[in-house]
Formats: structure tokens, sequence, C-alpha cells
């Protein structure tokens, strides 16, 4: 083989080597972040306009890409979707057998193709300009078919994908997502969409209880351990035994007055003895409790928890009306933020 044979296939070798093709999509990103402080800025902000009016006039945003870039789409329109902005994904070959029929006026159609000649996406080009729907594109090639037809077309070109042949899709896709996640952010931050938000569309999983409101974990009701300000401390006890919370409140028509720990509860009896049997609730309570609203994060009520080293929360109104307890044991698998 000769000297010359010999240097094309290391420099194909070099190519395929991981950190390369890496290196690859990393630089297609940086160049997309170039183009979206300079050229692509306002193209950017018209497509969050458009799809954060199309959100007020409850459109939904349609996402469509076929092959690779129709993977990409199902994910950004996954991402619109719990970011605020109800989004579905279109399969470009069903939509002309019927599929169609999921687009409602108002809706904004978001089109993925990097070379902007895909089939099966110029077929509906003819039906989204009659329906009068929006669509905005990302496209490798802007002189391309869709990105001229777009009233927005954003774009995706990549110096050459990262597969060694430079024609599997592969630093463009990853250009897309970024794209698409980029653009999803920005619709929800002009949206005012908030972590409260986030959480009512996020109510499973470890990152649903992170951001779950204290009053959707809390003990309430029938679990709340109450005694009087008069109520012996057998009585205590056995309330606090019967709730099985490690403590009980003391209340007075539905007013915190105290609370009785089992570590209050210990103190006293190793300071006072069997003599601490004689006192009522009200003489053995802390009057001065730790307590947090029930429209709080979980994520709050585990760090005041934590830097209190204690393990109980009372849940009161603005009345200081007792609502509820939460217990360290409610907030298992709760992140701090």
């Amino acid at each position: 083989m000769s000297e010359a044979a010999n240097q094309t296939r290391n420099r194909e070798a070099d190519q395929l080597e991981p950190a390369a093709l890496v290196r690859t999509e990393a630089a297609a990103l940086l160049a997309l972040a170039t183009r979206l402080e300079g050229t692509m800025a306002e193209p950017f902000q018209r497509a969050v306009a458009l799809i954060v009016r199309c959100g007020e006039e409850r459109g939904r945003v349609v996402v469509t890409g076929m092959g690779k870039s129709g993977i990409i789409a199902q994910k950004i329109a996954a991402t619109l979707s719990s970011t605020g902005s109800p989004a579905l994904f279109l399969h470009p070959a069903e939509a002309v057998h019927g599929d169609l029929g999921m687009l409602m006026p108002g809706d904004v159609v978001v089109a993925l193709s990097a070379s902007g000649e895909t089939e099966e996406i110029l077929r509906l080009l003819a039906t989204l300009k009659r329906k009068g729907d929006a669509l905005i594109s990302f496209c490798c090639n802007r002189n391309s078919t869709l990105a001229q037809a777009s009233d927005v077309s954003l774009d995706c070109c990549v110096e050459r994908e990262a597969c060694g042949l430079n024609l599997a899709p592969t630093a463009s896709t990853t250009a897309m997502l970024a794209l698409g996640d980029a653009l999803a952010i920005a619709v929800s931050l002009q949206k005012g969409f908030r972590a409260e938000d986030f959480a009512e569309l996020h109510p499973g999983g470890k990152l649903g209880k992170r951001l779950a409101k204290v009053g959707d974990l809390m003990h309430s009701g029938e679990e709340i351990p109450v005694v009087r300000p008069g109520t012996s401390m057998t009585d205590v006890i056995y309330e606090m035994s019967s709730k099985k919370l490690g403590m009980t409140t003391v209340q007075e028509q539905g007013q915190l007055r105290g609370v009785i720990s089992d570590g209050d509860l210990r103190r006293l009896l190793e300071h006072e003895g069997g003599a601490a049997l004689s006192r009522t609730a009200g003489e053995a309570m802390n009057p001065h409790p730790r307590t947090i609203a029930a429209s709080e994060l979980a994520a709050k009520a585990l760090a005041i928890l934590e830097e209190r080293k204690i393990t109980s929360l009372i849940v009161v109104d603005a009345a200081n009306q007792v609502a509820g307890v939460l217990h360290l044991h409610d907030l298992w698998g709760v992140e701090l933020i």
C-alpha cells in the first residue's frame, strides 16, 4: 500500500476515534450557539413568539420529522409538553393517510428535515398552507423547499456529520435536539412557567416528589395527633403511640399551642423521673414549634428538617390553625433544590 493511501487510511481511522466523534458533534453545537447569538437570533425569537401566541390561543405545537429527525421530533414534542406548551408528534407518512386530522386551527407545525427536501414532509406543505397553520422548520439547507416555504426557518447546518462517511445523521440531529431544547425553554420562560407548574406536570417519581407541595405529602384529618393543654401525660403518650408520628400537637380550638416530641418526653423523664407523668401537656410542650405552610415545596421542608435536626413540621394556615403534620419519612426520595 502506498504512503498516500496509508495516510488517508490513518486520517479515516482518526475520524472514527470516539473522542473525535464527540468533538465533531460538540463543534456543531458551538457553531449553532454562535448562530443563535448572531444571524439566527431574530428568527429564533420569531419562532418563540409564534409558539407563545399559539398557546395563548389554545393551539398546540405539532412536531414532525422522518427517520432519525422524527425521533428527535418526538423528543422535542415531549420537552415542549413537559415545560408547559401542549405538543404532539405527527408522523409525516401517516399524516397523508388520515393523521392530518390531528391538526387544529391555530396550531404551529415544527418540521425537522436536514435536507429540507424530505418527500413525506413536502407532501404536507399544501395542506398546511391551506389550513393557515404557522410553519417553523429546522433545516441544514437554507435554500431548500421546506426552508423557503416556512414562516420561520432555523438553520441546523453542520460542517460534517460525526459519521466517518459523513452520511449518517449524527451531528445534524444533535444540533436539532439542542435547538429544540433551546426553543422549548425559551418559550417556557416567555410564558412565565414556574417550578410549581413543572411539579403539576411531573407528579411521579423522584422529580415529582422534590417539587411536590407540603400539602400533598402531609398527614391530615384523623391522622394528626392532637391533645389539649390540660391533657395528662399518660394520655399524651397514648396519642403519640397510636398516631405513630413520634410527636403530638397541642391544640386549643384548632389553634396550635405547642408540640411534644419523643425527644421532649425523653428529656422530661430523664430530668424528673416518674414525677413527669403528673404534668399536663401544656406544662411539657415546646410552645414555639417550627411550622410551615401547605403551599411550600417539599424540598424546602426537607431543608428545614435537616437544618433544625428535627423529624416533623407542623403545617398551619395564616390563622395558625393546624392543617397537618409533615414527617421526615414522608419526604423520602425528595432532593434539596
